[in-house]
This record gives C-alpha cells, sequence and structure tokens, in this order.
C-alpha cells in the first residue's frame, strides 16, 4: 500500500513538472552575427604569393630572394632592416 501511495506521488510530480516544462517559453538571447574582420594588407604577403606562382623561376628572382629573407627575418622575430642605416 505504501509503495503504490509513493508511486502515484512520483507519477504526478513527473507530470506536473513535464507540464510545467512545456509551457515554458524559452528565451533565447538575440545573437548578432560577428563582424567580418578583413586582414591589413601585407606587401610581404602579396610578394610570397608572387613567388610561389612563379614556381622554380622564384629561385632566380632578386624581389623573391629579398622577400624570402625577410619573411625569415619576420619568423625569427628580428626587427627589420632600417633603411637609413650606412648614412
Amino acid at each position: 500500500m505504501l509503495a503504490r501511495l509513493g508511486a502515484i506521488i512520483f507519477i504526478a510530480f513527473a507530470i506536473t513538472a513535464t507540464a510545467i516544462e512545456m509551457t515554458r517559453k524559452d528565451e533565447a538571447p538575440a545573437l548578432q552575427p560577428a563582424p567580418v574582420l578583413e586582414p591589413a594588407r601585407d606587401p610581404l604577403r602579396e610578394g610570397q604569393r608572387r613567388c610561389q606562382q612563379l614556381g622554380e623561376a622564384a629561385a632566380r628572382d632578386p624581389e623573391c630572394l629579398r622577400v624570402w629573407a625577410e619573411t625569415r627575418e619576420r619568423f625569427l622575430g628580428k626587427p627589420p632592416p632600417r633603411s637609413d642605416e650606412g648614412r
């Protein structure tokens, strides 16, 4: 008898909780899309792409050699050479 009473109370509680949950209105926060960030124009990156497109000929191209040297310096964290040195 006590087990039946416990089962009835449990079922009544479950039905009540379900009814409350179903009538609840979820208000999702209005999400705004993040703005599209366009990377700043990087002349070194453009030079790398140009040299990549040249293929084997890039090994003889002085501009590509300069781009690769600058890329190495940037990768290694060295400051770029100053253009007014030697004056």
